[in-house]
């Protein structure tokens, strides 16, 4: 059997070994050993790319911004940040027919800002508003879809842990990688307002909350701009200090993560919200997030060199030159294989397994890689919404903690969302100057 025989038969392996359960790095990891084994006839072999991949792994100074941004995210939830913005946001926006869901949406567009994690904000704002908007008579399904699909901000505005393993995985800048994920993540926050607002009026008995703002008022008479400024301080100051401080040129953004880090420790210990077994958790959750993204990366890598030494890259780049695709072509072929992955897999290993097999045929195209990351990521995300793995609504069904929410529930409400989502991908892959403007602006 020859190496693309065995290169193919690895990467079907793969994803049906995830499918049916087993630990990804291992699946990953696992099949590609055994693959260069198979291909060279010599476990030697396979046991030196392995040291390789392991050695490059832990070597590489970039790896160090995934545990720097998992401790800042996990600081901030734990101080009790998102409360605050969802506070704010719902000050804001609780006048309009559908309003808390759009704040639910805003604030977690501005806590994706400093934290990257779709589980955390699926996980916070699960806790926080859903509880408030059910108390204002918004529909469940309403409610929980608000939550899933707003959630998936974290994955696409900067500091993403997604776009920081694409860049890995593609030797692309960090830097660059956030930066283009800036517009992207706000298009699709305003596109999600713009839905909640026809769904408010289209649909009102789907949304529900006819009242709120009566009761809104009601509990917010007291409040004013000022004591709602206070609680967006230190949400600004982590922005400055991380965003601020990486597109200033004063951080490297692994730098960045340190700097926030220790920053989202100081605010926590002034707002008196964080004790010494929060810190301990919190350091723990941080290990155990970074050891399993370190060991998918690891799993990666040993993946990228297996594929390599069956040639499978350059055989399935020149099959797919064979049939004379257009480049839009070639994006709905990928988007629609990003989808369908999604439903399966999660988007960490999608981006870990597809990517390396297209990045020879993107050649030809003379592909931005940057945009091409983008469109990764977005599509890979449409897959946290919708069944049957959707880690998002997992996630809400855990935290929420009622048996009267079923999972079928979050679903249905998380939709639209997903909908959305495609819609505004397909807008990312027209006009390619919506991710690469802030880059061509800055000559970064």
């Amino acid at each position: 059997m020859g190496g693309i025989e065995v290169g193919i038969i690895s990467v079907v392996l793969i994803v049906s070994l995830i499918y049916l359960g087993l630990y990804i790095p291992v699946a990953l990891g696992l099949v590609s050993f055994l693959g260069v084994w198979v291909i060279r006839d010599n476990p030697n072999i396979a046991v030196a790319l392995l040291s390789e991949s392991i050695a490059d792994t832990i070597s590489e100074l970039v790896f160090a911004s995934v545990p720097l941004f998992a401790l800042m995210g996990l600081i901030v939830a734990k101080a009790g940040l998102g409360k605050d913005v969802y506070e704010v946001a719902n000050f804001a926006f609780y006048r309009i027919r559908g309003g808390l869901g759009i704040a639910t949406v805003a604030a977690n567009a501005i806590f994706a800002s400093i934290t990257g994690s779709t589980i955390a904000s699926a996980s916070v704002f699960t806790r926080v508003a859903v509880p408030e908007m059910r108390r204002f008579g918004y529909r469940t399904r309403f409610t929980v879809g608000v939550v899933a699909g707003s959630s998936v901000l974290g994955m696409l505005i900067p500091p993403s842990a997604m776009l920081i393993i694409y860049a890995i995985v593609t030797e692309q800048s960090i830097g660059r990688m956030f930066i283009a994920g800036i517009i992207p993540g706000i298009l699709l926050a305003v596109a999600y307002c713009i839905l909640i607002l026809a769904l408010a009026y289209l649909l009102p008995r789907f949304v529900g909350g006819q009242d709120s703002a009566n009761i809104a008022a009601e509990d917010w008479a007291n409040q004013t701009w000022m004591d709602l400024i206070r609680k967006l301080v230190p949400v600004v100051v982590l922005v400055l200090v991380v965003l601020g401080g990486i597109y200033g040129g004063v951080f490297t953004p692994t730098e960045a993560g340190a700097a926030g880090s220790l920053a989202a420790l100081a605010i926590a210990v002034l707002k008196r919200s964080f004790t010494w077994k929060d810190l301990w958790e919190v350091l723990v959750e941080t290990g155990y997030i970074t050891a399993t993204i370190l060991f998918l990366i690891i799993s990666a890598s040993m993946y990228s060199r297996m594929l390599g030494v069956a040639a499978l890259p350059t055989v399935f780049g020149e099959w797919l030159t064979g049939f004379d695709l257009t480049l839009n072509e070639l994006m709905i072929i990928y988007v629609l294989l990003m989808v369908a992955l999604g439903t399966i897999i999660e988007t960490a290993s999608i981006i870990l397994i597809v990517v390396p097999l297209f990045l020879v045929v993107l050649d030809s195209f003379n592909v931005d890689l940057v945009w091409f990351g983008i469109i990764t990521v977005v599509g890979a995300e449409i897959g946290l919404l919708t069944p049957p793995l959707g880690i998002s609504c997992f996630v809400i069904k855990s935290a929420i903690n009622d048996p009267t929410v079923s999972l079928s529930d979050i679903f249905a409400g998380a939709f639209p969302f997903a909908v959305t989502m495609f819609v505004v991908l397909l807008i990312l892959i027209a006009y390619p100057q919506l991710s690469l403007f802030l880059l061509e602006l800055g000559a970064v």
